[in-house]
């Protein structure tokens, strides 16, 4: 009966590993991008404070809250093929 539980376990803690790759990487995306943006602007202010509000910035972000639905996505293709082999 509870067979399905080790099978969840595991595939939270995959998710969970994509989940903190995707966002360390986003995060690094975003941190390169305000680094050439900072060149670009002709240098205002200090770069490392610059970075760090563009970052506190993002991090309040919708696409930062974008990044949830690699736990989503897969919860809801796994729902409609156990509903379409069950009940089509």
């Amino acid at each position: 009966m509870f067979g399905f539980v080790p099978v969840f376990v595991v595939g939270f803690a995959v998710l969970s590993v994509v989940y903190v790759a995707v966002s360390f990487w986003s995060r690094q995306v975003r941190r390169r991008k305000l680094r050439k943006r900072w060149e670009e602007e002709g240098r205002p202010g200090d770069r490392e404070s610059y970075v760090e509000a563009g970052l506190d910035e993002y991090d309040d972000s919708f696409r930062r809250k974008l990044i949830l639905l690699v736990y989503l996505v897969p919860l809801a293709v796994i729902v409609a093929i156990i509903y379409a082999v069950n009940y089509m």
